[in-house]
C-alpha cells in the first residue's frame, strides 16, 4: 500500500521533507497507529540498508543544488548522502525506538490535520490524505 509522508518541525516555513510516496507492506485499510509507525520504520531502515556504503578513499564529492543547502542548513544537519559507518541498522531496535520517542512526546503525527494521540488508535486508509511527523523539540534553559 502506498502512503504520503511529509515531515515538518515547528517554527520552519519549509517541511524537512517534502511530501513523499512510501510503500509499505500492508493490504488491509484500517490500521493502528503503533503498526503504522512500525511499518514505516521497517521500510525506512530497509532504504537505509539497501544504499550502498563508501570508503573513505573512494568517495565521490556529492555537493546538493542550491535550493537544497537552505533546507540543510536549516535542518542543522548538511549531509551530501554519503554513508561512512558500516554498520547496518536494526529493524527490531528502531521499531522499538520509534514507538518509544512517540510515547515521549518527541514528535507529533497528524492525519488529515487531526492529531493521532493513542497508539491504539485506529486509521482508515482507504482516504489518501497525507501523514504528517512533526518532530518536536525541547525549549533550552529555563525560567526560575
Amino acid at each position: 500500500m502506498e502512503i504520503k509522508v511529509t515531515v515538518r518541525q515547528l517554527g520552519k516555513k519549509h517541511p524537512v521533507l517534502s511530501e513523499q510516496k512510501i510503500e509499505i507492506s500492508y493490504k488491509d485499510s484500517n490500521i493502528t497507529l503503533e503498526h503504522l509507525l512500525q511499518l514505516i520504520v521497517q521500510q525506512q531502515v530497509e532504504a537505509f540498508n539497501a544504499k550502498s556504503f563508501e570508503l573513505e578513499d573512494q568517495d565521490d564529492t556529492k555537493i546538493p543544488r542550491d535550493n537544497y543547502l537552505n533546507i540543510l542548513t536549516d535542518t542543522g544537519k548538511a549531509g551530501f548522502g554519503s554513508i561512512y559507518n558500516l554498520k547496518k541498522a536494526d529493524v527490531y531496535k528502531a521499531r522499538e525506538n520509534a514507538i518509544q520517542a512517540f510515547e515521549d512526546g518527541m514528535f507529533a503525527v497528524f492525519y488529515n490535520d487531526k492529531q493521532l494521540e493513542d497508539l491504539s488508535q485506529t486509521i482508515d486508509l482507504s482516504t489518501p490524505y497525507t501523514f504528517t511527523f512533526i518532530r518536536l523539540t525541547f525549549l533550552a534553559g529555563s525560567y526560575w
